[in-house]
């Protein structure tokens, strides 16, 4: 009796556990926030600076009275720092610069690369440095015609550099620098 009384309690929690591993069903917790962003439409920069270029009129523009404006992005909280630099028989340390100023990120960016810009015919020649990882800045680049003008810039965010949460916006960016690259136009 002890035998069949083992076989149907083996039995009956066979069939608990069978019945009881079915998978529950769950409601889906709510998406993440979406970001999106306008497709830009561009305006030139006035013109009081020694070079010419289009930016996404969907920044403000500031610092009009320096050598170089910064661009803002309010609903990103995020600036493009512009520096310009007239060459004087200096361009070796202003590239110099250029390309140390990324390396200073490298403690906290998985890598950087670069894509080297080229524009003969306007004089035009220049770097973009994207910063992979959770470093300060998501953006570098610098332009020039290495006799007479010089342009860097670099892309900072108002926030906790987490590089997950600010890619799309730093790619948006990414998009206007490389228009304002090929929209440049240098004054002599």
């Amino acid at each position: 009796m002890s035998l069949i009384i083992q076989a149907k309690t083996t039995l009956i929690l066979a069939l608990i556990l069978a019945v009881g591993c079915e998978s529950i069903q769950q409601p889906k917790p709510e998406a993440l926030l979406r970001l999106q962003y306008p497709e830009p439409q561009y305006s030139s920069v006035p013109n009081t600076f020694p070079f010419d270029f289009e930016y996404n009129n969907w920044v403000q523009l500031k610092g009009i009275d320096k050598k170089a404006p910064y661009l803002y992005y309010p609903k990103m909280k995020a600036t493009l720092y512009l520096s310009y630099v007239a060459v004087e028989n200096n361009i070796d340390s202003l590239l110099n610069d250029a390309y140390q100023l990324p390396g200073k990120h490298m403690i906290k960016a998985e890598e950087i690369p670069e894509r080297v810009f080229m524009a003969p015919k306007e004089r035009v020649y220049g770097t973009l440095f994207t910063v992979v990882g959770n470093a300060a800045s998501q953006l570098q680049f610098f332009l020039t015609d290495s006799t007479d003008h010089f342009l860097m810039g670099s892309l900072y965010f108002y926030s906790r550099p987490n590089y997950d949460s600010i890619m799309p916006a730093a790619k948006y960016v990414e998009r206007d620098v490389m228009h304002l690259m090929e929209s440049l136009r240098w004054k002599y």
